[in-house]
């Protein structure tokens, strides 16, 4: 399976779809599937029953999936930017940068 251009903890920005212009951070990755779930973006509702941790049961506000190709990270300038990957010349390990800036995303 190929890297993603995405991590979780990126800030993303959608760029395609129903919320597109919408960014956020990623809190889960889901490689084999080729989805995110971003922060705030793609809300749907879930009903649920009472239970433990909500006694009242009820409509709750859950984010969805995003495809990956929907998404790029947010650069330094607070754009989004394309990702790369290239070799350190210092460690010999792949790093993903900013093909806007050329500068090494962390």
């Amino acid at each position: 399976m190929d890297k993603l251009h995405i991590k979780k903890g990126d800030n993303v920005m959608v760029i395609a779809g129903d919320h597109k212009g919408e960014s956020g951070k990623v809190l889960i990755v889901d490689v084999e599937k080729q989805r995110a779930i971003v922060e705030s973006v793609n809300l749907v509702s879930k009903h649920t029953k009472p239970n433990a941790e909500n006694p009242k049961g009820g409509i709750l506000k859950k984010e969805a999936s995003v495809h990956v190709s929907n998404l790029k990270i947010i650069g330094s300038g607070g754009k989004p930017t394309r990702i790369g990957r290239k070799i350190d010349e210092k460690t010999g390990k792949s790093v993903r940068y900013s093909k806007k800036t050329g500068e090494v995303i962390k």
